[in-house]
């Protein structure tokens, strides 16, 4: 019993103030639904737009949105749609193997970083090779939250509640999209599709700011690690302090040994 309330409070000193398993579960989910309506909005009339049309007559009307300003054909527009997957691939891998060396929490802020800048930077693009690098820079800021939130929601989630709380994580992947759809149309029609993707780097921000200056939550599975670790390192230097007390035992007998024979 005193065990269990030693370890309640262990566990408090760990976790910062702001900390509780429903506080977390309601960040996750928001910036999960903003890395969706992201994706909805690209793919949207507003922000991805159409080409311009030539009719007989030699009249023709401007094209609309991303298409319309680069004059993109259906390659390139394509592409644009699925250029985040290149930097999603490339970069999951690294966070994963990242969080092992470092606080899982600070990389996620990271991720968030790079997403609110690549995002921006579709805003301020000036033809196809441009935004389709900022769109790969987007997939790289998602990998880091998309590897490692889940993880966090399955250590804080209550043990009979798992799936439960991850349903209703995944649940903002649709959300966001049809939300997206609806964002982008309004404000790519209304306003312009750069607006549409300034609107969301500064939606994103916050969190990203909150991911560096905030004091970070742990892993429990990294924390194990951690203290195996140091179990592991205290054995090997009392067995190394054993091997050095035989080898310095063993040195004198050697001495005396050859005293006595001399």
């Amino acid at each position: 019993m005193a065990t269990a309330a030693s370890d309640a409070i262990e566990e408090d000193d760990l976790n910062p103030s702001w900390f509780t398993p429903k506080r977390l579960l309601a960040i996750f989910c928001i910036i999960n639904m903003l890395n969706y309506i992201d994706r909805g909005a690209i793919a949207s009339n507003g922000v991805n737009g159409s080409l311009g049309t030539c009719i007989e007559g030699d009249t023709c009307s401007g094209g609309s949105g991303i298409q319309g300003d680069f004059n993109l054909n259906y390659f390139q527009d394509g592409l644009l749609s699925s250029a985040f997957m290149v930097g999603l691939l490339i970069a999951s891998p690294a966070f994963a193997a990242l969080a092992k060396v470092h606080n899982p929490f600070r990389l996620i802020g990271v991720g968030l970083s790079v997403w609110t800048f690549a995002t921006a930077g579709c805003g301020f693009s000036f033809g196809f090779w441009s935004i389709l690098l900022f769109r790969m820079l987007v997939g790289v800021g998602e990998a880091s939250f998309i590897s490692l939130a889940a993880p966090f929601i399955d250590d804080n989630a209550p043990p009979d509640q798992k799936t439960v709380w991850l349903s209703v994580f995944y649940m903002c992947i649709p959300t966001g999209i049809a939300i997206g759809y609806v964002y982008g149309g309004l404000v790519g029609s209304y306003v312009s599709w750069r607006v549409a993707f300034w609107g969301e780097a500064c939606l994103m921000l916050p969190f990203a700011v909150f991911g560096f200056v905030t004091r970070p939550i742990k892993m429990k599975d990294t924390q194990l690690l951690d203290d195996s670790d140091k179990l592991l390192n205290d054995v090997d230097e009392s067995e190394s302090d054993d091997i050095g007390r035989h080898a310095e035992v063993n040195a004198k007998k050697k001495h005396i040994l050859y005293v006595s024979l001399s």
